[in-house]
């Protein structure tokens, strides 16, 4: 008999054993499962509230990356614009320069021919007056051999008498 004790099923130690059974379950879920879950809820909204940040982070830099990209078109177009003008400018720039040198040397050109022509003149001038001088000496000595002396001193007479006169 007491074998059977041991398989048989006794009503008050398996009533016992449910109410065992429920006891702990009970234990378990507000001591254990509860605490837990509490635990794996708070890591799940800290996880999502990471991922959050973590899009919103990305997101931002989007938004910076678009922006500097646009700067950067922005400043390349400005600095092409820049290019061109400077070209431009030097350009007319060296137009101006060639032009002003160009009437420069013409001015130059012109001015060194009229020095050159009056320098001409003066030369001719010079010239005209040393043969003036040489014919009145070459006519001086053909009339000091043609005038004879008490002619010479008549003249020169008439000549001083003149001056006098005149002045």
């Amino acid at each position: 008999m007491d074998v059977q004790e041991l398989v048989g099923l006794v009503p008050w130690t398996f009533v016992a054993q449910i109410c065992n059974l429920f006891i702990q379950m009970y234990l378990i879920k507000r001591f254990l499962f509860k605490p837990v879950n509490e635990m794996l809820e708070k890591r799940r909204a800290l996880a999502d509230a990471q991922i959050r940040e973590a899009e919103q982070a990305k997101a931002d830099a989007d938004a910076i990356k678009t922006e500097y990209e646009q700067n950067m078109k922005e400043a390349k177009e400005k600095a092409n614009e820049i290019l061109t003008t400077a070209q431009k400018t030097a350009a007319l720039q060296s137009e101006e320069m060639l032009k002003e040198a160009a009437s420069q040397a013409a001015a130059l050109k012109s001015k060194a021919e009229s020095d050159i022509a009056q320098e001409k003149r003066k030369a001719v001038n010079e010239i005209k007056d040393e043969i003036g001088g040489m014919a009145v000496e070459i006519a001086g000595k053909v009339i000091e051999r043609e005038i004879s002396e008490e002619d010479h001193t008549k003249l020169i007479d008439e000549f001083i008498a003149n001056v006098g006169e005149a002045s």
